[in-house]
């Protein structure tokens, strides 16, 4: 994998800040620090984009003639079949 060099600015604090997780030994070094936060948006942006598709199926799905304990029910059931209950 490529890698590309990028120049950043930091203020004061926000540089203290990446220096002490660097002492407190996390990181080994800023770009380690820097490329550690942008997997953890990456992942946040995966969660939240794989959300807004359940969500949109559900309401893409209509409304259910079940009643609430029907579908209780029914995730009872899937959850004992695969083994979560």
């Amino acid at each position: 994998m490529a890698t590309i060099r990028k120049s950043i600015t930091f203020t004061e604090q926000q540089d203290a800040w990446i220096k002490q997780q660097i002492e407190k030994g996390d990181f080994t070094n800023d770009s380690e620090y820097i490329r550690d936060l942008v997997r953890q948006d990456q992942a946040k942006h995966r969660q939240i984009t794989e959300l807004e598709t359940a969500l949109q199926e559900g309401l893409d799905s209509g409304i259910s003639d079940k009643s609430v304990s029907d579908i209780m029910q029914e995730v009872e059931d899937r959850m004992r079949a695969d083994g979560r209950l």
